[in-house]
């Protein structure tokens, strides 16, 4: 039973996440359903799931928990996580989304927010539910309210895509052939249910039915290799573009029509265009390992750019304290200010369309003038204490402008690095931009040098 381990080893920096039923088994789930509930204080409290075959036990166990506390339980059932987040804003009440994201079939996981999609990190209230959770584990018996909560089953598939469609003007998006990749992951379910009020588009979906256990790839489009059968997919049946989407679809990747990926900052330089147009002169935030050409574009459109930490509290937290209306992650997390200021992959790709049809020429083309840079993609390196080498890394660049905003950032003129530490492995995380492909190649091999050499 997962009683026997410390949460410590399931609790991270912004969510749940554990292999079953080793780390979190029902046990767990009942505790971290005490834990929230006491910790929210809600009356009432959103539970929903994606198509992992742990998500049911789960699910029932922590709604037993909210109910003992005295919260009524909204079930909304199987979901992505972007649909969970619309709820939590449009019923104004706390959610937990059960899901491991792109973790292989024997994970699981809650993502948690409180109402109105508000974040719940480990510094906003994750690690109080993770403590009074920690407490009942260890044979406290928690006690029950004087009134049990109820549970009622909730359909907002449908107004979850009216929310979506609202983003864009419907009757702007021309013909188009579009591909999807949902990866056997909630996408299957809310993708058909969005493209069905766009009937202008003709879709595909890849490895659409829901299964938990991934038969045909892993639902982690970060990886190159997962997305290797989407993009000869789009380059052989002649599609305009390509869409892979995560196990619990709040990212997506975009292909152009030759097959070819685009990375999340061409996508966030791209929305970014989009949003300006909608909203002139407005804040748009990018994480730091997006590249400059995102600041870059922002500003040549009129807008303010915002540079944030990669992470999705901190950019939540960002966009509530600036105003931004929109917010893009290198890796594929896309934020709107008008969807509670949380991510969704499929208003990212409505815009994408609306753009795409507005420009009126194959995304190989649009994609050109955002991609300015040749960059490296992450890297990670295992070491055994990461600040030393960061601090050793930052000794040896010391002629050169740095900030610590997230990890070390380093501006060497015609190129830049930003190495992180992970929140949860030993790891060093390497990004590096530079005007071409030969130094940045060089450059990398310079970093790499300076990691493994302290």
């Amino acid at each position: 039973m997962a009683t026997n381990f410390l949460l410590d080893q399931i609790v991270k920096a912004y969510d749940i996440r554990g292999t079953v039923p080793d780390q979190f088994d029902a046990d767990v789930a009942y505790a971290l359903g005490v834990g929230f509930a006491q910790f929210t204080k809600t009356g009432v409290a959103i539970v929903a799931r994606d198509m992992r075959p742990t998500g049911p036990e789960l699910v029932a166990a922590f709604a037993q928990g909210l109910m003992e506390q005295g919260v009524d339980v909204i079930d909304i059932g199987l979901a992505s996580t972007d649909l969970l987040y619309f709820a939590a804003g449009k019923l104004d009440a706390p959610g937990a989304m059960f899901t491991a994201s792109h973790n292989p079939a024997q994970y699981n996981g809650i993502k948690l927010c409180l109402s109105g999609a508000r974040p719940v990190g480990v510094d906003t209230g994750l690690a109080e539910v993770k403590d009074i959770a920690q407490k009942i584990l260890d044979g406290n018996v928690p006690v029950k309210a004087a009134r049990s909560g109820r549970t009622t089953e909730r359909d907002l598939l449908s107004a979850f895509v009216d929310h979506v469609v609202s983003f864009i003007d419907p009757a702007s998006i021309r013909p188009m052939r579009v591909v999807a990749d949902t990866a056997n992951g909630m996408g299957g379910l809310v993708v058909p249910a969005v493209f069905e009020r766009l009937p202008r588009l003709e879709l595909e979906v890849m490895y659409g039915e829901l299964d938990g256990t991934f038969p045909n790839h892993p639902a982690d489009p970060l990886q190159a290799a997962n997305q290797r059968d989407l993009q000869a997919r789009v380059a052989s049946g002649g599609f305009d573009i390509g869409l892979a989407f995560d196990g619990d679809a709040d990212r997506v990747f975009v292909t152009d029509e030759l097959g070819r990926g685009l990375s999340g900052s061409t996508t966030t330089g791209i929305l970014a265009t989009s949003m300006l147009r909608k909203s002139p002169g407005a804040t748009i935030l990018h994480n730091l390992i997006c590249s400059r050409a995102v600041p870059e574009v922002i500003r040549e459109h009129g807008g303010v750019p915002v540079r944030t930490k990669v992470g999705h509290s901190f950019i939540k937290q960002m966009m509530a304290e600036t105003g931004a209306v929109f917010g893009g992650e290198h890796s594929a997390h896309y934020y709107f200010k008008d969807n509670y200021r949380a991510d969704s992959g499929l208003i990212a790709t409505m815009l994408m369309l609306e753009e795409i049809s507005r420009v009126g020429e194959p995304l190989s083309e649009i994609r050109r003038s955002y991609e300015r840079y040749s960059s490296s993609g992450e890297i990670n390196t295992q070491v055994d204490d990461p600040s030393t080498v960061i601090e050793s890394v930052s000794k040896k660049f010391g002629s050169f402008p740095q900030d610590r905003l997230d990890g070390l950032t380093v501006d060497c003129g015609p190129w830049w690095f930003n190495l992180r530490p992970s929140n949860t492995e030993p790891l060093l995380r390497l990004n590096l931009e530079a005007p071409d492909r030969d130094e940045c190649d060089n450059r990398v091999a310079e970093l790499l040098a300076a990691i493994t050499s302290v």
